[in-house]
């Protein structure tokens, strides 16, 4: 076996939910990075559009992900982001959740989402390496 047949059968494939939760009807952006995990060789399951915090919740557990990636453009992060995480924790999830939120989520609130515990958060135009680089360096071990 070559080198780079060995590593292909060390790495572990990484589940991620692409999740639009919210009202937020925006979904171009979901679609595209659920496509480049795909073709960086994640798993990946999408929500669709307009999920309530505790459908994300239940979606994240029963599906037993090493990411959650929730795309939020409407401006309610501050509000939906808590509720998930506080979901994600009554179910013993969280610690065993790498979250990422992508959408237009202001410079002045980036720090309490950090504080809640989402691992990074990527703008309008986030390069996809840069983003498939994160997950792949900062997902769960199972």
């Amino acid at each position: 076996m070559s080198t780079e047949q060995e590593r292909d059968a060390d790495q572990r494939t990484i589940r991620c939910l692409v999740a639009k939760v919210g009202l937020d009807g925006h979904d171009r952006g979901a679609h595209v990075i659920a496509r480049a995990f795909r073709d960086a060789g994640f798993e990946v399951i999408y929500s669709g559009l307009h999920k309530s915090p505790d459908e994300i919740v239940q979606a994240t557990v029963q599906e037993d992900v090493d990411v959650l990636g929730m795309s939020i453009l409407s401006g309610a992060h501050d509000t939906l982001v808590p509720k998930v995480i506080a979901g994600l924790k009554e179910y013993d999830a969280f610690e065993d959740t790498l979250i990422i939120v992508g959408g237009i989520i202001p410079e002045e609130d980036r720090k309490e989402l950090y504080d809640l515990g989402v691992a990074e958060i990527f703008g309008p135009g986030a390069p996809l390496e840069e983003t498939i680089t994160f997950v792949r360096e900062n997902a769960p071990e199972r």
